[in-house]
């Protein structure tokens, strides 16, 4: 089987809720030894089936906590196989009110810290004969205009630069990939979409008629990081139910709503 990461070793970072414990859960299911970390424990870790997934303290952005998790990884287990790249998020601002410290903070997280863990990943990863893969996840934020969250857009873009950068200088042992959600229905949703109301609204203007939900991204990151997956590097895997209708369509009434 393809997707058996029976005896694989797996890093989900932020994997304690949201998006990346769905992320954990899916790799717990397929066998692997996952990994997640956050800066403090959850009441309820990622578990399937018996199977939970262990627990590291870690803050992403700074750099010795970084470096101890890595170093807890290849003591405790001796190799790194897939890296999800997931940690990382905004509040909602106005670039033109939010201070100078708030943008270098999103920036941090979502760039600096990413591309850190994976040059940690990569050193293990390089380290070992059969290579492994690295998912950065991204965003649609990084391909649309992204109001609101301007600075985390921005961070998203450049994480999708970094991949393509880092699929050349790191292959051919270590595959780096992104993998892009567009609109997810979380815990959290109501925060940026409003009550049930603007949330069914949210939903009718996507294609698919629904978000997506964690387990759609868990799926894409199985495969990014599955054999089946070797010749992808490099990409990005954007999950969007077929995007957002543009809004000239329904201003102009051109096509049915």
């Amino acid at each position: 089987m393809w997707l058996d990461y029976s005896g694989k070793v797996v890093l989900v970072t932020g994997g304690s809720k949201g998006i990346g414990a769905g992320i954990a859960q899916g790799f717990l299911a397929a066998g692997a030894q996952v990994i997640v970390c956050a800066r403090s424990e959850p009441e309820q870790l990622p578990c399937v089936g018996g199977r939970r997934a262990m627990f590291i303290a870690t803050d992403v952005r700074d750099g010795d906590s970084l470096k101890a998790l890595f170093d807890t990884i290849e003591r405790d287990f001796g190799r790194l196989d897939v890296l999800i790249n997931n940690a990382g998020g905004s509040p909602s601002a106005i670039a033109a009110t939010a201070s100078p410290r708030f943008h270098e903070s999103i920036l941090r997280l979502n760039l600096i810290a990413p591309l850190n863990a994976a040059q940690h990943a990569n050193r293990l990863m390089q380290a070992q004969a059969q290579g492994g893969c690295i998912v950065f996840i991204g965003s649609i934020s990084a391909l649309r205009a992204s109001p609101g969250t301007a600075a985390y857009g921005a961070a998203k873009a450049g994480v999708l630069a970094l991949v393509q950068s880092l699929a050349v200088e790191w292959a051919p042992k270590v595959r780096v990939v992104a993998v892009s959600p567009g609109l997810v229905l979380t815990d959290q949703a109501h925060l940026h979409y409003g009550d049930d109301a603007g949330i069914t609204a949210v939903k009718a203007s996507i294609p698919a008629g629904r978000m997506a939900d964690a387990s759609d991204i868990a799926n894409a990151c199985l495969y990014m990081g599955s054999p089946m997956a070797s010749y992808a590097s490099g990409c990005n895997l954007l999950l969007h139910g077929g995007g957002e209708r543009p809004a000239f369509l329904h201003a102009a009434q051109v096509l049915p709503t």
